[in-house]
């Protein structure tokens, strides 16, 4: 799914998440087996394709929209969903927009939602399920419990990525202390990544539709996925071949969007780093800007690492340079040259003993 349609998609779950009082609403209309048709917005557009109807202009709560529901026709909301404006009002969008719908009201939700751009939920009373439209956007939703168990198994899946890719990235750094690295053990790291970061878009699609039953998941995720995306940034600053013409956030969107089975081709991420795409280029050996590494460095600011990068060009030099060598860079004093020293050294025997765990 593109960035933006997934995104709509996340703000249309929102909208209608357990502990909003939208969802309550809805949930009623369910649990009465009575359907409903429910518009969100009085744009235009929207008023142009509504016929009949009251005016009625009141609060919204959950008790309102029941008992309006057993009118016929569709309900209009403010786009906050904080008034209801109209009831018992009928839909006329343009027939000519195709559907593939097959029950007149949800025909009528599909059509609408195409024509205005605006959020329509159709209500069915014989099948009890609520569906979502929103311009080219349908959504069916489901019962929390399976929504649930899906994010759960979500969440058992990310920690079995997240430790791959915890190895990934320490044998990546040690290469790194080692100047041993190919474009291989890079391409398998930004992969391993933007796997991670996949099964993440998916739980947080889960937890937008469960809202508030969803707090435990988001806290699982948020602690498994620390500095990730952060760090994939940081790869592909020290290996994209183009660096500063073309910014990380960019190649890593563009891998982002590509297909499952893409992502699982190498030489494809070397190509997006700006590397030829034969086969034997993943055996080609790489050296490190030093970002990633120095970025480990407590207490070491961004402008420090750039001047640091600019002035040895690679982290090979960074490692071999002399204290006195540091403190020549702009920003670095000699107490700040031994920290650097000291704590690439402590870093180095972290990953060490990380290794061989």
């Amino acid at each position: 799914m593109k960035e933006d349609k997934y995104e709509e998609l996340l703000k249309v779950l929102r909208a209608i998440a357990p502990g909003t009082l939208l969802r309550e609403g809805l949930e009623n209309i369910l649990r009465a087996k009575s359907g409903g048709l429910i518009v969100l917005g009085d744009a235009p557009e929207v008023m142009e394709i509504a016929e009949g109807g009251f005016n009625v202009n009141a609060d919204f709560t959950p008790a309102n929209l029941y008992e309006l529901a057993k009118m016929d026709g569709a309900i209009i909301l403010s786009s906050d969903a904080k008034k209801i404006l109209r009831v018992n009002t009928q839909l006329v969008p343009n027939q000519n927009i195709p559907s593939s719908e097959t029950g007149i009201r949800h025909r009528s939700a599909e059509r609408a939602a195409k024509q205005t751009d605006t959020m329509v939920i159709a209500i069915s009373q014989r099948r009890s399920v609520i569906t979502v439209y929103k311009g080219m956007l349908k959504y069916v939703l489901s019962p929390l419990g399976v929504i649930l168990a899906k994010a759960n198994q979500a969440i058992q899946t990310l920690e079995k990525y997240r430790s791959v890719l915890n190895k990934v990235l320490v044998e990546l750094s040690i290469l790194e202390f080692e100047d041993t690295v190919m474009l291989y053990d890079v391409a398998k790291a930004i992969q391993r990544m933007e796997m991670v970061l996949r099964v993440v878009n998916e739980i947080e699609r889960y937890t937008s539709e469960l809202g508030v039953e969803g707090r435990l998941i988001i806290m699982q995720m948020e602690e498994l996925t620390a500095n990730v995306e952060e760090e994939g940034l940081l790869v592909i600053q020290d290996y994209a071949t183009a660096a500063g013409e073309k910014p990380p956030s960019d190649i890593l969107g563009v891998i982002g969007s590509w297909p499952a089975e893409d992502l699982l081709d190498l030489s494809l991420i070397s190509r997006a780093l700006g590397y030829p795409g034969s086969a034997s280029i993943l055996d080609q050996h790489v050296s490190p800007r030093g970002y990633r590494i120095l970025e480990k460095i407590p207490r070491l600011p961004l402008p420090v690492i750039d001047n640091l990068v600019k002035t040895f060009g690679a982290l090979s030099k960074i490692l071999v340079a002399t204290i006195e060598e540091l403190d020549e860079v702009e920003g670095i004093g000699e107490v700040r040259a031994r920290s650097i020293k000291e704590g690439l050294g402590r870093y180095r025997e972290q990953l060490l003993q990380e290794r061989h765990r």
